[in-house]
């Protein structure tokens, strides 16, 4: 698989204007190697890479040509998934010069799981002969002893097994290979299962047992898989949430429910009302295809374009290399839907740059990982956020998109303002001229926009979501034969195998999401939830949007955004809806506190990553990127208090919550960062801090209240004259 990182600055700018850098980014998109990724070589290079375009085929041609059945496809993706992740990345550290490789005894006992593993398979495949002659249904003794044990044994023995094997890093582990062929077995029996009439058994005392065993040997390589390649932040949440199931009506309170058994929970968990959910729905659609598109971008090395475009435009701009990273981090993360992989991919040039030109090393990494989160916020695609909230909701995609254009607005000039006047406070230069590419030469490629511009273009033309990410994906392609990365054969099966490394880790998160939604739904959790943001809300809207907030970044902290938002909107949304809420408000709401729980401390998984660039304290950055994305914690409470922001009411209500809006933000920043025209003290921070609360809130009174308290500060400021110093704008 590929062996590239991500690399930093290509070199040094030189001083004379005539070595002027054409190109300043390199590789910043390239596909990152984690510390458990194996490393093939020879022929197991060739097996995993071509496992992987055929992924990727799997699902272009299923999504396009020829659909399968729902939930046979959403089985099929999940089993890819699970095989390509159990023979990529490792379950525990490589052995090395420090790390001996497992003894012999270890060694033989995973050889000797493959026993039960291939007894399974060999059932699952003996199964699907009876039913086809005609058999109504297996013998339960055959699914319990046969089939169900074994699996679950070998799947359990297997993980436990790939925690203590170390082996070289360019190998698979024979517990690996246990867990892929245990992955193969439950998918194929579910399948066989659910394309027969049993499939509206399940939850019911008919239901086939064999579909508990092979839901509960699923969910465990999901659990596996998940804490493999994203922590264990959300296997311990779905942790939690599997206890609450058999501990629920020993639960006092609101908590207790009369409780299900084993076997109907299961049979259930791995249906349409869990596992294959919404989750697993949207992963197995959009998600995967915009990371496609991604890939085809990162092949055609679109995403280093991208950056080298922000540097010629904002670079010599004060503070340059942090707008760059704003600029950059907000059109990237739209993309690859990971805050904390986009720190990573962009962060390794824009960090140490933002040092060089004198941020300290928490703000550099603060800004970074505040500049990436936000790309989850930014329409069109919105880091596959969107695709989730249509599918939840039911609200047109193109809906969505269009709501979320003034919020990011807001968040995105709040982070620049933020960023622009620490620069003033601090008197940062810009980048010089012969530091970054020539933008003459540049907007020469301006062409590589084509197929973000075709992709935006067809969604509001009335494409469906995933003829328009085709579209725009074959244009990528298309548009590289004129640029000097041109993609041919080789370079299109890179980019398919790409993508499948590159699903895997979201993949896995959405299925595990997909337990925990399935336990909100057959538990009913949700609902006495939803009970409880009720009682709240007769005290006070004000105090159950807070407490939702507080749960929706408490549910998100650790997660990937695409799970966070997917368990919030199961456990916050519907009691939002249920005290009135419009449902787009309340799941922009959420969706927005589930996207900043990646800054917000002290879980803050984006600001980790930033720091591990900077090399900055940890926790320091985490309160220093809270602190420059503070707008994103105000701007959903607006939503409830001034619907123009998300498009609803009247133009001159948008324009002018948009625009007051916008002015509030920049008095919030001012107050955040003591800086107006000026440095400014105590009190009158203060007071600009009430104007940005006044104009957030939305009101007319209050908008001019706020604008009154803007204009006074900025005369006073001038009269001091204190205003040479600096601007609002940037220069």
């Amino acid at each position: 698989m590929s062996k590239s990182s991500p690399k930093g600055p290509a070199s040094e700018a030189n001083t004379s204007s005539d070595t002027t850098p054409e190109a300043l980014a390199q590789g910043v998109d390239e596909d990152v190697i984690e510390s458990n990724r194996r490393l093939f070589t020879g022929w197991q290079w060739w097996l995993f890479g071509l496992a992987a375009v055929l992924y990727s085929t799997f699902h272009l041609v299923s999504l396009n040509i020829y659909p399968l059945e729902t939930w046979s496809f959403r089985i099929v993706h999940i089993c890819g998934a699970l095989v390509l992740g159990y023979g990529l990345y490792a379950g525990a550290r490589f052995a090395d010069d420090t790390t001996p490789a497992s003894s012999r005894g270890l060694r033989f006992l995973g050889y000797a799981l493959l026993l039960p593993a291939l007894y399974a398979l060999v059932q699952v495949v003996l199964m699907q002969q009876t039913m086809a002659g005609g058999a109504m249904r297996i013998d339960p003794a055959v699914e319990a002893w046969h089939f169900g044990l074994p699996l679950i044994a070998a799947t359990s023995a297997a993980i436990l097994l790939s925690w203590a094997t170390r082996h070289a890093r360019s190998g698979i582990s024979a517990p690996d290979l246990v867990l892929m062929i245990c992955a193969i077995a439950s998918a194929g029996y579910l399948l066989v299962m659910y394309n027969s009439p049993l499939r509206m058994s399940t939850g019911t005392p008919f239901a086939p047992m064999g579909i508990s065993f092979a839901a509960i040997a699923g969910s465990l390589l999901i659990l596996e898989l998940t804490r493999r390649v994203a922590g264990l932040a959300l296997v311990i949440i779905a942790a939690i949430f599997l206890t609450y199931v058999f501990a629920g009506p020993y639960l006092p309170g609101f908590l207790g429910y009369p409780g299900l058994s084993v076997g109907r929970f299961f049979s259930q968990v791995y249906t349409d009302a869990g596992i294959l959910g919404p989750t697993t729905a949207v992963s197995s659609t959009y998600i995967i295809l915009f990371i496609i598109f991604a890939a085809f971008l990162q092949a055609s090395k679109v995403g280093d374009y991208f950056v080298n475009f922000a540097f010629a435009a904002a670079g010599r701009a004060r503070g340059g290399p942090a707008k760059v990273a704003i600029f950059a981090s907000g059109l990237m993360g739209m993309i690859n839907g990971t805050s904390a992989g986009n720190v990573v991919s962009t962060g390794s040039l824009t960090i140490p740059l933002m040092k060089k030109v004198g941020y300290p090393a928490r703000s550099a990494g603060a800004i970074e990982a505040a500049a990436s989160t936000g790309g989850q916020i930014m329409p069109p695609i919105m880091g596959a956020g969107a695709f989730i909230m249509a599918e939840i909701t039911g609200i047109p995609y193109t809906e969505i998109a269009i709501a979320a254009i003034i919020p990011s607005i807001l968040y995105f000039a709040s982070v620049y303002f933020m960023v622009d006047f620490e620069a003033a406070q601090k008197g940062m230069r810009g980048m010089r001229k012969d530091e970054i590419p020539l933008f003459s030469k540049l907007i020469k490629q301006v062409y590589l926009f084509a197929p973000i511009i075709i992709l935006i273009a067809a969604l509001f033309m009335g494409y469906s979501v995933i003829r328009a990410g085709t579209l725009a994906t074959a244009s990528a392609a298309v548009v590289s034969w004129i640029s000097p990365n041109k993609m041919g054969i080789r370079a299109i099966l890179k980019a398919m195998e790409l993508a499948s490394t590159m699903a895997i880790q979201i993949i896995a998160v959405c299925a595990c999401a997909g337990i925990i939604v399935g336990v909100i739904s057959l538990t009913g959790v949700g609902a006495r939830f939803s009970s409880l943001l009720l009682g709240l809300a007769g005290v006070s809207q004000l105090l159950a949007l807070f407490f939702a907030m507080c749960i929706s970044i408490l549910l998100g902290m650790g997660m990937p955004t695409t799970a966070a938002y997917a368990v919030a909107a199961s456990v916050v949304a519907p009691g939002l809806i249920d005290i009135g809420i419009q449902p787009l408000i309340a799941h922009f709401f959420v969706f927005y506190f589930a996207v900043v729980s990646a800054i917000t401390p002290p879980v803050a998984l984006a600001s980790y990553a930033a720091s591990g660039i900077s090399g900055a304290n940890a926790m320091q950055t985490s309160v220093t990127s809270f602190k420059i994305g503070l707008a994103a914690y105000i701007v959903p409470f607006m939503f409830f208090y001034s619907p123009g922001i998300l498009m609803e009411g009247s133009w001159m209500q948008i324009l002018r919550v948009g625009v007051t809006a916008t002015l509030g933000i920049v008095l919030l920043a001012a107050s955040v960062q003591a800086w107006f025209f000026g440095h400014i003290n105590g009190l009158i921070r203060l007071v600009l801090l009430a104007g940005a609360v006044c104009m957030i809130y939305g009101g007319l009174i209050t908008d001019l209240a706020g604008i009154a308290i803007g204009a006074a500060v900025f005369l006073m400021q001038r009269s001091k004259g204190a205003g040479g110093n600096g601007a609002t704008a940037s220069s």
